[in-house]
């Protein structure tokens, strides 16, 4: 495993603006740097760099989200959703929200901290970059995590999930 970890991207067409936005997903985690995962039904397990099994999920990880207007190729079929912001206003307008699951239960996780990095708020710009810490606190390796990428007014985006087990 690496300590950055690709989590997907998708296409939005934003309606009625007739642009694409595409978000894309990053998960650091430098906890992860030299595990292994590894593969035996339900005996799999995660092994640090030192060698040790990992019992709990790593507590600090961030997810980083790139909201991007430019015209970016990737071979997808966009999904669409009406915006009631200018589009560039929309990427600073933009939410987060963490769930975590353990098996079939869930839980909300309030982000340690969201930062917009790269480009300033203040210079318009037709992308931008978010880094949302997170503290999960004491979770098992085989919980699993979500954040999702909201409108200002609570409509999902996408999301990008994050397990290691």
């Amino acid at each position: 495993m690496r300590s950055s970890i690709p989590a997907g991207y998708e296409v939005v067409a934003l309606k009625p603006y007739g642009v694409n936005l595409v978000l894309m997903g990053l998960i650091e985690c430098p906890e992860l740097e030299g595990a292994q995962h590894v593969s035996a039904g339900i005996r799999s397990r995660v092994i640090s760099s030192n060698g040790e099994r990992m019992l709990s999920f790593p507590r600090h990880f961030s997810f980083r989200i790139t909201a991007s207007l430019r015209k970016i190729v990737v071979d997808a079929q966009p999904s669409s959703v009406r915006v009631y912001d200018d589009p560039e206003d929309l990427l600073l307008k933009l939410r987060f929200r963490i769930k975590g699951y353990h098996g079939l239960e869930r839980r909300a996780i309030l982000p340690e901290s969201i930062h917009l990095i790269g480009m300033p708020a203040e210079i318009p710009y037709d992308e931008r970059v978010f880094r949302i810490a997170v503290d999960v606190g004491e979770a098992p390796v085989t919980d699993r995590f979500v954040i999702e990428v909201l409108t200002p007014e609570g409509e999902v985006l996408t999301h990008f999930p994050f397990n290691v087990l």
